[in-house]
């Protein structure tokens, strides 16, 4: 088996960072240009942002849409050109609701809910980020998504300046900023963004996060004992540990059919696939002339058994 630095870091990206000035850091840190990131997050927002480093970043076409959990401050009675604090004030309000308001209008946001892009945002149309476009004062036509609010709690920080704290779970996708300032039009005052903090991003939390500064302080050897295993990615899907040669046969491409390991699963269904003990590979069941077999989307780790890294 092949050993070579690969895993997901946890890390806590503080203000100010871009994430992908996030992903050079610690290419430097790791030594490594297969560094990449599961999502990200907006400069001035801090908290949870998975690293993919070395062979786990093989992962990132294959990753499910996974829920994140935030703390969001809401400041109501601005408008910005950027939905946050830190944009262009296009409007001031004087006119703040009562915190009752406040509570019974947040509760439409809750399930199932469309949402349109902001225009700075890192989508792109016709090839071109849509912040780009913005930068440019050029307004492209966005269409709304559909999303979902599972948690959305809310506590006044200070119900005379309009400043509220938000404890969100949302899907993937979903625009904290745009939140905010929908929020704000529906009460009539506008309303911002002001701070952010992801607590957690699918099976990743804040509290087994590291910060730059640490990892800067630690020896590269304790940097790769912070590296979690890439199967936390796939941590919702059903595993199948393969016997030693249905296992070899894997590695090498070839189809494992279901009745030869005595499995039952829908085509389609993804899997974690173990061999020896080890995930080594995300599977996929597909439909072959013999039958439903299990094939290796993608290997994560290597045996030396003469399979040519892809």
């Amino acid at each position: 088996m092949q050993k070579k630095v690969s895993g997901v870091l946890c890390l806590h990206k503080e203000a100010g960072m871009t994430s992908h000035d996030a992903v050079n850091k610690i290419r430097r840190l790791f030594n490594t240009k297969q560094v990449g990131h599961t999502g990200t997050l907006d400069p001035m927002a801090t908290g949870v942002l998975p690293i993919l480093v070395g062979r786990a970043v093989k992962a990132s076409e294959y990753l499910q849409c996974e829920d994140k959990s935030y703390i969001a401050t809401l400041q109501l009675g601005i408008t910005s050109d950027t939905e946050d604090i830190w944009g262009t004030i296009l409007e001031k309000s004087e006119n703040l609701p009562k915190k009752e308001e406040v509570f019974a209008v947040c509760e439409r946001f809750l399930g199932e809910i469309e949402q349109v892009p902001p225009m700075y945002s890192a989508l792109k149309v016709n090839g071109r980020k849509l912040c780009d476009l913005a930068r440019e004062n050029v307004q492209v036509e966005r269409q709304a998504r559909k999303i979902y609010v599972h948690r959305l709690q809310v506590r006044e920080i200070d119900e005379a300046k309009g400043l509220y704290s938000l404890n969100v779970m949302v899907s993937k996708g979903t625009y904290i900023r745009t939140l905010c300032a929908d929020i704000g039009k529906a009460l009539s005052c506008g309303g911002v963004m002001a701070g952010l903090c992801r607590g957690r991003s699918g099976s990743f939390a804040l509290e087994n996060s590291y910060t730059l500064g640490q990892l800067e302080g630690y020896s590269m050897e304790e940097r790769q004992e912070c590296l979690m295993p890439v199967e936390l990615l796939f941590f919702d899907l059903p595993t199948v540990t393969l016997p030693a040669f249905y296992g070899k046969l894997c590695s090498a491409g070839c189809p494992i059919y279901l009745k030869k390991i005595n499995c039952d699963f829908s085509i389609g269904q993804r899997l974690r696939l173990y061999r020896n003990g080890v995930f080594f590979a995300l599977g996929e069941v597909q439909e072959t002339p013999e039958g439903p077999a299990i094939k290796a989307l993608k290997q994560f780790v290597l045996f030396d058994d003469g399979k040519k890294e892809t």
